[in-house]
């Protein structure tokens, strides 16, 4: 398996497909990244159709158990971002 993708070789990467300079190609990538996160701030779905949709998810409070002690927890409630993937993009992986 190779090493990830960093989001500087990402920036670099769709620069040099693009001819524009990476520069401006940081400020694309931020903007578009500080987007989906406002959005999804405000509980919105943000769906690029063909790659796929992020979304809230909301999980309840519960109560848990420590492994180590066996004693019981608190755990409090809490919002995660969840993805889904798009059929194009599910496709591409699975031809790899």
């Amino acid at each position: 398996m190779e090493k990830p993708l960093n989001k500087q070789e990402l920036i670099a990467a769709v620069a040099a497909e693009t001819d524009l300079p990476k520069s401006k190609m940081t400020v694309v990538v931020e903007e578009l990244l500080k987007t989906i996160e406002q959005a999804l701030a405000k509980g919105q779905e943000v769906r690029l159709v063909g790659f796929g949709s992020f979304v809230t998810a909301h999980r309840k409070a519960a109560k848990g158990r420590n492994p180590r002690t066996g004693e019981e927890i608190d755990i409090p409630a809490s919002t995660s971002v969840r993805f889904k993937p798009g059929k194009v993009l599910k496709d591409a992986v699975s031809k790899s």
